[in-house]
């Protein structure tokens, strides 16, 4: 595996829960490619190097120069929860000196990200969003490597990025002529990329799970769940702008159904509370994040999948997301939010009712007739199914191979 191109990918996050960069990953190492990802630390959480089964390699880096005296100091106990607070604090929210401290804090980090890339000596650098981009391209050019850019999201129209949209758009459009490959997750946003920036298309690659088959009782059984009630389900973050806060309301009302809700996020706790207020915690049940592997049997045990995302900004009005394919891949019918992606998806396969986002009084009509009729989940659930077999992660993995043929041979990518 020496003689191998090496691949040197660089996220934001810890590497533990993405499965987008980890599907790349693999189908990059299974062709014969070194991958190693550059990551983020967090001690007592996460391991500075480790190696997974299939040979991909992970160095990590701590966010802040001083985390082993933290570490010392909190033996160990509230270390890990201490630092991830730190590390998802709001900047906006911090005080003028907490603001200086986390931004030489994330210089820190970036450096050491940096320094270990140019050290590895990649023949592509492969860049995971707009925060990584700059070290990702500044690596690429000390160490003479091709450097690709994956943009997972449009942060110039994000939710919580308002704050930072001109300095990710100044970034983008500096960079990304620049960058020898470009990829991104949907059609939508391959042409907002190419006519903001003056560029050819991206490779789109959608956020499709792997192709699996599975049936589980997983969710009925961990919470105990003793009426026969379809489970409606949403995974993800719980995070604004993503319809949560409706689908509490909406139980108050759709009555005879579970609502759960998988996935950590900064409104957790305040969904928490409202189920409470409303008195529906009975059949509102919320499981912190899974892992990846332990996702699909969880998926899988439900009846309907939830996606009523909010209309906010463009990255949502461009979005499909993971669990649109995964809710699929599980035989789940869906009740969605009408944008442009998901609707393609969703009216393309017949696999559910979509509403108007934001909108409640359609959430709950759509709510009562999916839980109302059986036999219309029978049938949406056969299609979804179906759907399942083709919408998978293996149909693109040929793109991804060609892009990297292209980009290691120095032609122009084909849109």
């Amino acid at each position: 595996m020496d003689s191998a191109p090496r691949i040197a990918m660089i996220v934001w996050n810890e590497f533990r829960n993405d499965a987008r960069v980890l599907k790349e990953a693999q189908t990059l190492q299974a062709a014969g490619y070194q991958v190693t990802v550059f990551a983020l630390h967090t001690p007592g959480v996460t391991a500075e190097r480790e190696r997974l089964e299939s040979g991909i390699e992970i160095v990590r880096v701590a966010r802040s120069p001083l985390w082993k005296i933290r570490k010392r100091r909190t033996m160990g106990g509230n270390c890990a929860e201490q630092a991830r607070a730190s590390a998802n604090g709001v900047i906006g929210r911090l005080s003028v000196r907490q603001r200086a401290l986390r931004i030489v804090a994330r210089l820190w980090t970036h450096a050491g990200l940096l320094w270990r890339m140019v050290r590895h000596r990649a023949a592509v650098v492969h860049a995971h969003d707009a925060n990584t981009l700059p070290t990702a391209w500044l690596a690429a050019r000390l160490s003479g490597a091709r450097i690709i850019y994956d943009a997972h999201e449009i942060s110039t129209s994000r939710e919580g990025y308002a704050s930072f949209r001109n300095l990710v758009g100044f970034v983008e459009r500096l960079l990304m002529p620049r960058v020898h490959g470009a990829i991104t997750t949907t059609d939508a946003r391959a042409k907002f990329f190419a006519r903001a920036y003056g560029i050819s298309r991206p490779l789109v690659l959608q956020n499709r799970p792997r192709h699996s088959v599975m049936t589980s009782s997983r969710i009925r059984d961990e919470l105990g769940l003793t009426h026969d009630w379809p489970i409606l389900l949403y995974q993800g973050g719980l995070q604004q702008g993503r319809g949560l806060e409706g689908l509490v309301r909406a139980a108050v009302t759709v009555t005879d159904a579970y609502f759960v809700f998988i996935g950590g996020g900064r409104l957790a706790t305040e969904l928490k509370q409202l189920s409470e207020s409303l008195e529906v915690g009975e059949r509102v049940h919320f499981i912190p994040t899974v892992s990846l592997a332990q996702l699909p049997s969880y998926t899988a045990s439900a009846d309907v999948g939830l996606q009523p995302i909010e209309n906010t900004c463009l990255n949502h009005f461009t979005t499909d997301s993971n669990k649109l394919f995964e809710y699929l891949m599980a035989g789940l019918p869906v009740i969605a939010s009408s944008l442009p992606e998901i609707r393609r998806v969703v009216q393309q396969h017949d696999i559910g009712l979509l509403i108007r986002p934001g909108d409640i009084q359609a959430l709950v009509s759509a709510l009562r007739v999916m839980v109302g009729d059986p036999q219309l989940r029978v049938r949406m659930r056969h299609n979804a199914l179906l759907a399942g077999r083709r919408l998978t992660w293996e149909q693109q993995e040929s793109a991804l191979l060609t892009l990297y043929r292209q980009v290691l041979e120095g032609r122009q990518p084909t849109s």
